[in-house]
């Protein structure tokens, strides 16, 4: 035994020793970075860099799964409320005066690479040619006309997509939308052998776009509070902020949910909400809230043990999962980002380069800093809150008679009969915008479908209704053209258009 503790102790003592000298030629490669920044970007450089060296030291520090799988527990039942029962409170008639207490926060660093577009995504058109941006904007432009507020729009974008963002601002200016920007953090990306920077200079164009990534959501913390715009909008008296991801078009403002944070029931006002609800089969990867030393905290599939991972996938066990729909008190961030006290896990991201080079980008997520905040609570939301378009798959869906778009704001047609959103999966041929765009002559009547599966070569015609479970599989060197006006329910279309009954 003491051989063994002492070879223990040896081998930590080594690590620790690697972990030094991994350390300090980290400094060394950052600084020769630094010193190729021009006067006016060095201040920016520095700080992006002096962030990116403290999450490098914490991911050197950190070892395997960073939770205890035994120490978590099902969160309390008053730590998790239902909607209806912040619904029910009903508003009060100052209502007016409590919105002009919000902002509206997007994330909106994201690119349209993996539905095939250039740019940020929110400019790609989901609805009547509005993009995600526009819908937002009308959205918001509605709330401030309907109760005479000035509810501000701020949109954390990343050094991908802010110049393109900036310049289609301008289309905005008559809006009745005050609209700020913000840029988050650019990290250097790291050599999975090396674990060093694959960047020589700061410069982030032609050849060096890949040495940088933007690190996650979690990054907002920090770049809201160096940007200056945080302790701005608490200065206009501003309380709270709601953050989604902007390419959720269920993420509209809830007032009910804004006034269970201004108006708390029991006086207690809460420093971040969570906006969480019930996974189906689709949902088994997202991050669930849990009892953890007490605390809400935010469990993420990356963070749980091997030998757990189909427990954390279970419905039944993890019925709920986390919207990134967050409601949190502006004064709690300045507090607490001040103290350097919000505690994220670190998310350890791998790439392979162009040039096959694997490198690894650590990031956080704005989620998982629940845990820092005092008084959270989670609010379990009705689905039509959760409306993400990923793929071309979820474009459909929103383009489709399913919803229909008033102000801004998409809700579900009360012509279908039950409120599930229809599974789709379409196939390769459709990954990207444009040729999907030229797959379908109009969007097919979708009200009565409940599952479609799109594989091949495939293309609708004008006027296509498609009820119950539909299933096209164009074979390999086939084409299947669905002809104008087809109605097709419960059928399997395969090979050359035969059409046969499910």
């Amino acid at each position: 035994d003491f051989s063994k503790a002492m070879s223990q102790a040896g081998s930590s003592q080594f690590q620790e020793v690697i972990r030094q000298e991994l350390e300090y030629s980290m400094k060394v490669e950052l600084d020769k970075i630094l010193a190729t920044a021009p006067s006016n970007e060095l201040e920016h450089a520095k700080k992006d860099l002096e962030g990116f060296k403290k999450l490098f030291h914490r991911f050197l520090q950190e070892k395997g799964p960073s939770v205890d799988w035994g120490k978590i527990q099902r969160p309390p039942e008053d730590s998790i409320q239902p909607y209806e029962k912040i619904k029910a409170r009903g508003l009060p008639d100052n209502i007016a005066s409590v919105l002009n207490k919000l902002v509206v926060v997007k994330l909106n660093g994201g690119l349209g690479t993996s539905m095939g577009c250039k740019g940020p995504k929110s400019l790609i058109g989901v609805r009547n040619e509005n993009t995600f941006l526009d819908l937002t904007v009308q959205q918001i432009e509605h709330l401030n006309k309907s109760y005479n507020t000035d509810v501000p729009l701020v949109l954390m974008n990343s050094f991908n997509t802010d110049d393109d963002t900036k310049k289609i601002l301008q289309k905005y200016s008559h809006s009745r939308v005050k609209i700020y920007t913000f840029n988050q953090s650019r990290y250097p990306r790291i050599n999975k052998e090396t674990l060093l920077p694959i960047a020589k200079d700061v410069s982030y164009s032609g050849e060096n776009t890949e040495c940088w990534y933007p690190p996650g959501h979690g990054d907002i913390y920090a770049s809201f509070y160096n940007s200056g715009l945080l302790d701005n909008l608490i200065a206009e008296g501003k309380e709270y902020i709601f953050v989604s991801n902007i390419d959720n078009l269920g993420a509209t403002v809830d007032l009910y949910i804004l006034n269970h944070l201004m108006n708390p029931p029991n006086g207690k006002r809460c420093e971040f909400v969570m906006e969480v609800t019930n996974k189906t089969r689709a949902d088994v990867k997202g991050g669930t809230l849990t009892q953890y030393e007490n605390k809400l905290r935010l469990v993420e599939i990356a963070q749980v043990p091997k030998a757990h991972v189909d427990e954390f996938k279970s419905v039944s066990k993890f019925k709920i999962f986390n919207t990134n729909n967050l409601w949190i008190a502006l004064s709690a961030i300045k507090r607490l980002q001040e103290k350097n006290a919000i505690d994220m896990e670190i998310i350890v991201n791998p790439k392979t380069l162009d040039g096959g080079l694997n490198v690894i980008q650590l990031e956080t997520a704005v989620g998982a800093a629940i845990k820092s905040f005092e008084n959270s609570l989670g609010i379990n939301v009705p689905r039509s809150r959760f409306l993400p378009v990923k793929t071309t798959s979820d474009l459909l869906l929103v383009m489709s008679n399913l919803y229909s778009l008033n102000a801004g704001s998409l809700t579900m047609s009360e012509k279908r009969e039950f409120p599930t959103v229809p599974l789709v999966k379409l196939g390769s041929s459709f990954t990207k915008v444009q040729d999907y765009l030229r797959r379908f002559e109009s969007i097919p009547d979708m009200l009565e479908l409940d599952h479609l599966t799109v594989s091949g070569d495939v293309t609708f015609g004008k006027n296509v209704s498609l009820k119950g479970t539909v299933i096209i599989i164009a074979n390999h060197g086939d084409r299947i053209d669905i002809p104008a006006g087809a109605l097709l329910e419960n059928k399997i279309v395969s090979g050359n258009l035969r059409i046969l009954d499910h």
